[in-house]
């Protein structure tokens, strides 16, 4: 039995024919039609006739194949939920920049409202008799048609609350010849062989017993679109005692169904994220909770918003079994992410093919797509307007096809937009990126192709909006990224220039050249100035409480020592990450009262002894410093004693260590110009290291000659 024939008996074992035996259960009748009482051949007949509707169901709409897939998935293995459009509130924004704004105070990088409330896809089924499922291509749409079909055939034991039959019928198959939807469903019961299968499709429309699911509206061909339209509206018209559910992507819907409830496929949140991967690899749990696990590293972070659609998830679930391991290059991820999205998805639906130009091909598009994405983004917007839009397109299709001589914008849009989903409209005339990693891959594609490295790192360095491109852009370089490294380090290197910031860097390198430890020298370098900042940090706020600090940490952009410590984990080891985190809650305490004050003095000792086993720092006596700060644990002051002798005290704590590894108030305490500088210089260099990361190839005698100067002065300084 193959994996397929194995999938459809599961589920047919399961459906059998429930709905049916409901319909015609009673006293033997099925809807009226065949006189009181049925004999037993002909309750032989329609019972075979259904158990052939149920597997024929199966076998066409309920397992999953798609993108190359060596073995299919049961349709039950995929959850989707569906949210209300938020109609109003987007039709509401009055211009680009208001939609602008509002992205950018939800601060996330996801173009759907994470407060927007969902509801369970069957739930909103139960409710509406008449639903439009609304989404982007691969967001679930067929997906969630196909499976409310399943729990119908399922009768009482179902989820579908309505003793109905579905049928499912694909749109595009009106694309030529005659539009009658009761045609269609009358052959669906003439080829499982029921008996009177016309006069039985005519009476379960009549009775309201069917679920009729009509999918792919937008898969209908533009000039029969308003035909089909008017037939749909006036078949619900006629049989409205039935229940409707269709689907059509966003691009090419057009609000004109009047009794129809619009609901828009939501992005996949964790939950269903994680049931997805655990379903996926079902026979093997412990590669599917791996995969899990490894998505949500901070590494794949960028991977992962891919994955808040169906489609875009099963790529990376297919790229994962393949070989467990995400692609450690994230360029190629998103390559192919956008190749699924401009070719094998349009292939695999059978979508009828609306292109403008017969010249405008894959590569074309990804070349005029970049360029969009490049100038919105150099431009900080990520929301662009229809007519802006559309003026490029017709600019940029002047070079490519010059052979063209009528060129309509708005028509190469619409059809990128409905075949593709990768421009998506997200108010009347606003358009955006379905993806901003998709934006931030054709940006960087864009940078590469035009041998814009120089001027990325000359204007964008320490801009974090484009962190992701650098990334991207270091993977596309396929020649080595030798030379984005080396302008990186050449610009960073601007960053210390005054004689504070230089003595500072001399220090790290200083106290742990040399050193015991098996770290690498830059690793070390990194744990000196990380512990620098947080005695910094401590000193400049004695009256500061210990979240104070993990607030600090907790976001990534904030001030230098944030940035310090991010590099601090690029560099070094897991112990090392932990000494950073411990070093600076114990200091982040000291600035509390008593119970603050010997809580932090504890962790001090403890964190001091991590420390000796470490041998990062040489020329310290940490032995005398425990020793100190024992004494120190005896002296603490009491609950009843000034606030001012408690942060004395806690200062005190700090000159202790400052003395032990020969540091001053002058030298950690940087003024707002230096600490914003220090913060641009930690930031590039933590960036170079995730660059190096995500190259296709760098030179290793160029990475050892940048790590060696990493985080020390540079000889002409």
């Amino acid at each position: 039995m193959t994996g397929s024939e194995a999938l459809i008996a599961q589920a047919i074992s399961g459906i059998a024919v429930p709905v049916f035996q409901t319909l015609w259960g009673q006293g033997g009748k099925v809807l009226g039609l065949f006189g009181k009482t049925l004999d037993e051949k002909a309750k032989q007949a329609i019972f075979k006739a259904s158990r052939q509707y149920a597997q024929n169901y199966t076998e066409r709409h309920g397992i999953l194949k798609v993108l190359g897939m060596r073995e299919p998935v049961s349709l039950e293995s995929v959850y989707t939920t569906v949210q209300f459009l938020d109609d109003a509130a987007i039709r509401s924004f009055e211009s680009v920049e208001t939609l602008e704004t509002v992205y950018r105070e939800a601060k996330q990088r996801s173009f759907q409202s994470k407060d927007c409330p969902k509801q369970a896809g069957i739930t909103v089924a139960n409710q509406k008799p008449y639903l439009m499922v609304l989404g982007s291509p691969g967001s679930g749409k067929s997906t969630f048609l196909r499976r409310m079909g399943l729990e119908a055939l399922k009768g009482k034991k179902g989820k579908f609350k309505h003793a109905c039959i579905p049928v499912l019928i694909e749109l595009k198959t009106f694309n030529q010849g005659e539009i009658d939807i009761e045609h269609k469903i009358a052959e669906e019961f003439r080829i499982c062989g029921f008996p009177s299968y016309q006069a039985f499709t005519a009476k379960a429309l009549e009775q309201g017993k069917l679920l009729i699911l009509l999918d792919g509206l937008d898969e209908v061909p533009t000039e029969r679109m308003n035909q089909v339209i008017q037939h749909i509206q006036n078949f619900v018209d006629l049989h409205d005692k039935n229940r409707f559910i269709a689907s059509c992507r966003v691009a090419a819907y057009r609000h004109n169904f009047r009794r129809f409830t619009d609901v828009a496929m939501a992005e996949f949140d964790d939950d269903q994220i994680e049931n997805f991967i655990s379903n996926w690899f079902g026979r093997e749990p412990e590669i599917g909770q791996e995969c899990w696990q490894k998505l949500n590293h901070e590494d794949n972070k960028a991977a992962k918003e891919l994955t808040q659609t169906p489609l875009l998830l099963t790529l990376v679930c297919l790229l994962y079994q393949r070989s467990r391991k995400f692609p450690t290059n994230r360029a190629t991820l998103y390559e192919r992410a956008l190749r699924v999205l401009l070719e094998e998805w349009a292939a695999e639906k059978g979508v009828f093919k609306d292109d403008v130009y017969k010249g405008l091909d894959t590569k074309r598009k990804e070349m005029m797509l970049s360029e969009i994405a490049h100038d919105a983004f150099q431009a900080d917007h990520l929301f662009l307007p229809r007519r802006e839009i559309t003026d490029q397109i017709e600019e940029l299709l002047a070079e490519m096809l010059p052979d063209e001589t009528l060129i309509d914008g708005e028509a190469v849009l619409k059809s990128i937009e409905k075949q593709h989903g990768v421009l998506v409209q997200r108010a009347e005339g606003v358009y955006s990126f379905s993806h901003l990693t998709l934006q931030e891959y054709l940006t960087a594609q864009y940078i590469d192709d035009h041998r814009q490295i120089e001027k990325l790192v000359k204007e964008h360095l320490t801009d974090q909006r484009w962190r992701e491109v650098f990334l991207l852009v270091s993977g596309l370089m396929r020649g080595g990224a030798d030379e984005l490294l080396l302008l990186m380090e050449k610009k960073a290197q601007t960053y210390i220039n005054t004689p504070r910031l230089q003595a500072l860097l001399r220090w790290a390198d200083w106290i742990t050249a040399d050193s015991e430890s098996d770290m690498k020298p830059v690793a070390k370098r990194a744990i000196a100035l990380t512990y620098a900042h947080a005695l910094a940090y401590s000193l400049a706020n004695p009256s500061a409480y210990s979240f104070a600090l993990a607030n600090a940490l907790a976001d990534p952009s904030a001030y230098s020592f944030a940035l310090v410590y991010s590099l601090a984990l690029v560099l070094a080891d897991a112990h090392a990450y932990s000494f950073a985190l411990v070093l600076a809650d114990a200091h982040a305490y000291a600035h509390a009262h008593a119970l603050a004050n010997a809580l932090a003095i504890t962790k001090a000792i403890d964190t001091t002894y991590n420390l000796k086993e470490f041998k990062i720092f040489k020329d310290t006596n940490l032995t005398v410093l425990i020793a100190r700060l024992e004494v120190l644990k005896t002296q603490v002051p009491k609950n009843n004693q000034s606030l001012e002798k408690h942060q004395v005290f806690s200062v005190k704590i700090l000159q202790t260590y400052l003395k032990c590894f020969n540091l001053t108030q002058k030298l950690i305490n940087l003024p707002e110009a230096e600490a914003k500088a220090m913060s641009n210089y930690c930031y590039a260099n933590s960036l170079m290291v995730r660059c190096k990361e995500s190259a296709v190839r760098v030179s290793p005698k160029t990475w050892g000659t940048i790590e060696e100067r990493m985080l020390r002065v540079p000889d002409n300084g």
